[in-house]
């Protein structure tokens, strides 16, 4: 049987706990999380060239709060959707991703 989560924990900081089913448990910061997003979107946004450093980014009254994660639900039984605070909704996490983020708990 492939490796699994047995366990998700949203820690007092936000920050959340796996516990994997062949027994390691891994941590990982919502930033982390988002700033990883697996989605088209992020991974062209990740390639593109760096604005000009005169420009300024102009931020949703959303994307301005802290960051936070609001709900994972699964996709099959390889995966999960997530989605922040940011309104963010579209990145599908597999276990083997996430797998190779986060820390070890």
């Amino acid at each position: 049987m492939p490796i699994h989560p047995t366990k998700l924990t949203l820690a007092a900081d936000g920050s959340l706990h796996i516990q994997w089913s062949d027994g390691p448990a891994r941590r990982y910061t919502v930033n982390q999380l988002r700033d990883e997003c697996p989605c088209a979107t992020c991974r062209e946004k990740r390639a593109a060239p760096p604005p000009p450093a005169t420009s300024l980014t102009v931020l949703s009254p959303a994307e301005a709060q802290p960051l936070k994660l609001l709900s994972m639900k699964p996709v099959g039984h390889y995966a999960y959707a997530v989605q922040f605070s940011d309104g963010h909704d579209t990145g599908i996490y597999t276990f083997d991703l996430l797998r190779e983020l986060g820390e070890e708990a």
